[in-house]
């Protein structure tokens, strides 16, 4: 592939804090010689691994970026042991319009991967991460939440990757987030997500499923926040105490996994949703978890939504009107930790 267009404003190869920016090229109606300014720090002392932190892949998924951003100020190079690498907003422009796709070029940044050095902003920055960000890391974390589109139970999620060694330290950083679920998940939406390149150049990715919608409560930020330092601890890269679920009196972390294309619930018509059972409810096979009612005919009856077979809503629709086809409900299903081993 050709070499990247993007100047970074940062050394990778210094130690200490910087703070900058990406400087991706393009251009609009009102400047011909424009740049999109990626905000990213660079924290590195002695030896250890190097960590890609990241959030607003979709701009509107917040918690996430709120984190990183606070680690950005708060973090000093004597609390570090290797490289942090820190992208809080992915995908400025979205994250303040408060979109899932970029204005700038209307992509999915998401499924943007590997990308192109001489495409789009979203082409370009997928191809620097891909060939400049993820072969220099040993971690990839990736934060998200459902966005406006859908309200997950927080929980960490992973891909079920084949390479078991891989796989067992993914397996780790998930449950470094201690949270009370881990999500098994599949793609049913398309190619070129970033943690599937990550994943296939061998990297330990880590990724959230953070909530959802634009309300995020105090509790969900300190889950985030507190979450995301275990994890940084765990890697290695961030000094301080490693603490698990046991040490805060919580139970252990339920591995759930939704992988069959039937656990992801399809608006079969447009109207508006009703969410009929709560995120992280146990429901039966055939059970309604939601319905959706019919604006232009207020005197048919709803179409059920209904669980294939037994499990646990871990994703809901978010906004309640809804179009044919839109994603609703999301029912995972429990899994023997053993098996992941």
């Amino acid at each position: 592939m050709a070499e990247t267009q993007i100047h970074s404003t940062v050394d990778f190869g210094k130690e200490g804090k910087q703070v900058g920016h990406l400087a991706i090229p393009y251009s609009y109606n009102l400047a011909g010689w424009a740049n999109l300014q990626v905000p990213i720090s660079v924290l590195a002392r002695g030896d250890g691994p190097t960590v890609l932190l990241m959030a607003g892949n979709h701009g509107d998924e917040y918690p996430g970026q709120i984190a990183i951003l606070k680690l950005l100020r708060e973090l000093e190079p004597e609390q570090i042991h290797g490289r942090l690498i820190m992208i809080p907003i992915l995908n400025p422009p979205a994250s303040r319009a408060g979109t899932r796709l970029s204005p700038l070029d209307g992509q999915n940044f998401n499924r943007s991967f590997p990308g192109r050095p001489e495409g789009s902003v979203s082409d370009q920055l997928a191809h620097y991460l891909t060939t400049v960000l993820f072969p220099m890391s040993e971690y990839v974390i990736d934060l998200h939440t459902g966005g406006r589109s859908t309200d997950f139970y927080p929980c960490a999620h992973m891909h079920l990757v084949p390479d078991r060694e891989q796989r067992s330290r993914m397996v780790a950083g998930t449950l470094a987030y201690n949270t009370d679920f881990a999500f098994l998940y599949t793609d049913i939406a398309g190619t070129g997500l970033l943690p599937v390149e990550a994943e296939d150049q061998g990297r330990i990715v880590i990724t959230t499923e953070m909530g959802g919608a634009e309300s995020i409560t105090a509790s969900l930020n300190r889950l985030s926040q507190d979450g995301l330092r275990n994890v940084l601890v765990h890697t290695g890269v961030l000094e301080g105490d490693f603490v698990t679920r046991a040490d805060l009196g919580l139970p252990p972390t339920r591995w759930v996994q939704s992988l069959d294309r039937e656990d992801y619930r399809f608006a079969p018509e447009s109207g508006i949703y009703e969410s009929m059972v709560d995120l992280g409810e146990d429901v039966e096979a055939g059970q309604a978890v939601g319905q959706i009612h019919f604006l232009e005919r207020p005197d048919r009856e709803p179409a059920p939504i209904v669980a294939p077979r037994a499990g646990v809503l871990l994703g809901d629709r978010g906004p309640s009107v809804c179009s044919q086809g839109d994603c609703v409900a999301v029912i995972a299903h429990d899994v023997d930790p053993g098996s992941l081993e």
